[in-house]
């Protein structure tokens, strides 16, 4: 196992929700990071964000990991959820609030549906 593999795996086991993207949770650097950190922030999940862009080994080995090419890359209790297209649609639909349900991690539901209701 390779030291990034190691600290991914140790990242996504040691946190409920993480994210990984291109840039941080307060300034992603990309439209899709922006895109999922926007719904996490404002349905006010707490989540650990991984900045890819800062660790070449980490942008790679989260490619490998998930094999999955693209970031975002969301993880729920050390399970890979999806990119971005994936995160909009599981919110647009009410799975991601069932996965977040069933996971124990706290979220605003109203911010959900309002998401939902602007989005129809």
């Amino acid at each position: 196992m390779t030291d990034a593999n190691a600290q991914i795996k140790d990242t996504v086991t040691s946190n409920d929700v993480v994210l990984f993207m291109k840039g941080t949770s307060e300034m992603p650097q990309c439209g899709f990071s922006s895109k999922v950190a926007g719904v996490l922030n404002y349905m006010g999940v707490q989540y650990k964000d991984v900045n890819v862009l800062a660790d070449d080994a980490i942008r790679s080995g989260i490619k490998e990991f998930s094999d999955w090419p693209t970031i975002p890359q969301l993880y729920v209790k050390g399970e890979f959820v999806g990119g971005c297209d994936i995160i909009t649609e599981m919110t647009l639909s009410g799975e991601l609030d069932t996965l977040l349900e069933q996971n124990g991690v706290s979220f605003d539901k109203d911010a959900a549906n309002k998401i939902r209701e602007h989005n129809t």
